[in-house]
């Protein structure tokens, strides 16, 4: 049975204001457990529990992913209520990852906002993982107001896309990988040299110890704004298939080096198929989201084509980069501006195109 609280959240949720609206935001598309709590696109609070069990695995196992998000989610929330300040009676509104991400772990976290949302009688809101790295640009405490439109990149270990954003909720794809991501293409590269899981942040940290012209990797040619990064892998593999064909081990100088060349040949592509679009329609804004958002080589890059073009830059907070509850809450608020719900039986989507 409601309390008088909840009833009242579940009539009165289409009158009250973003300003005013507080939503809980729960993701669990991959291996990360992270739940927020927004009023408005203030962030009141956020918890998270990082899952370290795939470091010993070299990458995600499914199975083990969806095991710990049904361990860490409760406790997960009762860390993002305690931090905001706030009890369960508070939400007005309640958005979940509904998907692209891996299946298993996806249903432990519809399956939880869902009930949860039934058991508050509040409303139900089912976002897609990938416009909410977008959305994180308008988090009160990113950018006060992202420059429209403007040419956006999302960068994570699962996908790669430009993007056309007219506002939080007009985006257009322009394009994508045709085969990898550029995070997975950081990731097998480290598991390559004998690097631990997660591979990108090492690649990342090795990167600035080393020499970036020291190798010339292959960088595939795409036509217009798609992106391959399969033949940066393949390339590397044969260069220390070749290298170290004598049995010989690798140096930790060699190994910065093949770190900072690996990272330049993938940023170049990257910004200059950023630059290209951007300069094709005309935008005096470019934005980068998405976990490898956070690495610091695509961070400087960027900055620097902002200031050859005079253009303005957003790159989220190191926060607001990675998978996090923020950008879903974000995501469910301008969902209810525009009183568009989910229901109750709604199930997953592990792939879920961003038309």
């Amino acid at each position: 049975m409601m309390s008088s609280g909840q009833q009242q959240n579940a009539e009165n949720d289409g009158l009250v204001s973003m300003a005013n609206r507080v939503m809980l935001g729960i993701e669990s598309s991959c291996d990360d457990t992270s739940i927020a709590v927004l009023k408005g696109r203030e962030l009141m609070g956020q918890f998270a529990a990082v899952q370290h069990i795939h470091s010993k695995y070299g990458g995600v196992v499914p199975e083990f992913a969806s095991r710990a998000h049904q361990a860490h989610i409760v406790p997960v929330l009762e860390g993002a209520l305690k931090e905001a300040g706030c009890v369960l009676g508070d939400i007005d509104g309640i958005a979940y990852t509904r998907g692209p991400g891996l299946h298993g772990s996806l249903l432990v976290g519809s399956a939880f906002a869902r009930s949860l949302a039934w058991s508050l009688g509040v409303p139900l809101y089912p976002v897609h993982h990938m416009r909410a790295h977008v959305v994180a640009h308008w988090m009160a405490d990113a950018t006060l107001n992202p420059r429209q439109p403007m040419m956006a990149l999302t960068v994570s270990g699962g996908h790669t896309q430009l993007l056309e954003v007219l506002s939080p909720t007009q985006m257009q794809v322009i394009g994508t990988t045709m085969d990898d991501a550029a995070g997975e293409a950081f990731d097998k590269v480290a598991k390559m040299l004998g690097l631990p899981y997660p591979g990108g942040p090492e690649v990342d940290r090795l990167a600035a110890l080393g020499n970036p012209k020291a190798f010339a990797f292959t960088a595939p040619k795409m036509t217009g704004h798609n992106f391959s990064f399969s033949g940066v892998k393949t390339s590397v593999l044969r260069f220390l298939e070749k290298t170290f064909s004598d049995g010989s081990e690798a140096s930790e100088a060699l190994i910065q080096d093949v770190c900072a060349s690996v990272q330049q040949t993938i940023v170049s592509i990257l910004v200059g198929k950023l630059e290209a679009a951007a300069l094709e329609r005309g935008m005096k804004a470019i934005a980068i989201q998405g976990g490898v958002s956070a690495n610091s080589g695509l961070r400087k890059a960027v900055e620097e084509l902002g200031q050859k073009h005079g253009w303005d830059v957003h790159i989220p907070p190191f926060r607001y980069c990675t998978d996090n509850g923020a950008m879903i809450a974000l995501s469910g608020q301008y969902a209810a501006e525009k009183s568009v719900e989910g229901r109750l039986d709604e199930a997953p989507l592990a792939r879920w195109p961003l038309t």
